[in-house]
């Protein structure tokens, strides 16, 4: 009798991580296209969503030619000792076999051994796509309005050959840290701390927006800003969800928890915006608390308790709040244009949740069910009697820091030398129209003063 399942598939487990993958997606596109979009000044709308949308495809292509491999395969073996477990053997991933076979990868965030997945391999490549697809859409609110689109393309694929899939291999795919034990639920180190201190850096390389820009920076529309801000929150629950590979109790508490975290950290960053000179609760206020708190649980999302969320939400925000208005005037961070502060509310944010898993991970929140002889797979934090793992959580973060603020500064000066990283000013005074030939919201008289994008050489 023909079937259409292999006997290892589960389509349980298989539609969960599809569904999760395409909420994941959906953070992207509309998600971050949409909030950053309504964000920045609407000259600039059209620009955003382009960097976004292209972002997003460009990674696509890199990750299954070569990138998934990278983060995801056999270790190449570069040199003794730390080199051996760098990265992976590149490698497409788009033959009958890596599409329908069963996924298997021995090693994924330190945790050890893990059942056998229940999905294809595509599932996996799809969803941890995903992932991968995000991170430059979250770096991209450091360099909007200034950074040469045709820099940008180049530098998309670049960054996620080059830093993602070192960081991703390093810490989710069987390398040096995740071998030594350090963990990162789904992400907040491998997406958010290395899009936040990336976006910093090539913020700092690239060059500040224009002076008007840059002091008249209110949103051009609050409403886009919801429905991005509200597609990111609940896309969240795939994207912490998602991360057993199984749809299994420990997703639905990662969900659970996630969403907890966020709402803790929402309401603190409002309540100390109402604390602050200007007394007032902003909706862009909650928006950040919002993001604080997902990016901050997302290293732990399935690895702590309820309390452990509650807490990792009101820490992470009430740090990252002074971080953002405090902070952000003083030393060098007075002195990049990052223009969204996505140093703040990812890197910032992402470190303190990968640190506080140290902290605050529960040894009784099971991930893996050990059956027979097997022991359950747990993490145990600081809390818990294991003060070595907020170590190890610390040795990761600085190397994902290191080596991300690095990389970054090396593959901007090399872009640099063939194409410029910043547009001329004349073009940003234009934006859109001088960019791209199009307006968010199109204008007769626009046309007629700018016909074919005013003519001006946007590079």
């Amino acid at each position: 009798m023909l079937s259409p399942y292999p006997s290892w598939l589960s389509p349980g487990d298989n539609t969960w991580q599809l569904v999760a993958a395409t909420l994941v997606g959906l953070m992207s596109i509309p998600g971050l296209a949409v909030l950053y979009g309504g964000i920045v000044h609407k000259k600039w709308t059209v620009n955003t969503m382009t960097m976004a949308f292209t972002a997003f495809a460009s990674v696509l292509i890199v990750w299954v030619l070569w990138a998934f491999k990278m983060g995801f395969g056999t270790p190449m073996h570069l040199g003794p000792g730390f080199l051996s477990q760098l990265v992976g053997h590149p490698g497409p991933v788009l033959n009958q076999l890596s599409e329908q076979a069963r996924a298997n990868i021995p090693l994924i965030s330190g945790i050890g051994a893990m059942p056998k997945f229940r999905f294809p391999s595509s599932s996996l490549v799809y969803f941890q796509f995903v992932f991968a697809g995000i991170a430059p859409l979250l770096f991209l609110g450091s360099v909007l309005g200034r950074m040469s689109f045709k820099a940008w393309a180049i530098f998309v694929p670049l960054w996620t050959t080059f830093i993602y899939s070192v960081n991703a291999f390093m810490i989710w795919g069987g390398g040096y840290f995740a071998a030594k034990g350090a963990v990162d639920y789904s992400g907040g180190y491998v997406i958010h701390l290395a899009a936040g201190v990336s976006g910093f850096v090539a913020a700092a390389v690239v060059g500040p927006r224009l002076k008007r820009d840059r002091e008249t920076a209110s949103p051009n529309n609050l409403l886009l800003v919801a429905v991005g801000a509200g597609i990111l929150w609940l896309g969240w629950n795939g994207f912490n969800g998602g991360d057993p590979y199984f749809a299994s109790a420990d997703a639905a508490s990662a969900v659970l928890n996630t969403n907890v975290a966020t709402a803790a950290a929402l309401l603190t960053w409002l309540f100390m915006d109402m604390g602050s000179k200007h007394h007032k609760p902003t909706f862009l206020g909650a928006v950040n608390g919002m993001i604080v708190g997902l990016v901050a649980i997302t290293p732990a999302a399935g690895y702590v308790n309820g309390f452990g969320a509650l807490a990792i939400g009101f820490i992470a925000s009430f740090v990252v709040w002074f971080s953002f208005n405090k902070l952000s005037t003083k030393w060098i961070f007075a002195k990049v244009d990052d223009a969204l502060g996505v140093i703040h509310t990812h890197g910032v944010a992402g470190l303190m949740g990968g640190l506080l898993t140290g902290l605050f991970a529960d040894p009784k929140m099971i991930v893996y069910l050990g059956l027979g002889k097997a022991s359950n797979v747990t993490v145990k934090g600081l809390f818990y009697g294991h003060p070595w793992q907020f170590m190890l959580q610390l040795f990761a973060a600085l190397w994902v820091i290191g080596y991300s603020a690095v990389g970054t500064f090396i593959l901007l000066k090399i872009i640099k030398i063939f194409v410029p990283l910043r547009f001329p000013d004349e073009v940003l005074e234009i934006g859109d129209l001088a960019i791209h030939g199009e307006q968010v919201e199109p204008t007769e008289s626009a046309h007629r003063i700018f016909p074919a994008a005013s003519g001006i050489d946007a590079e």
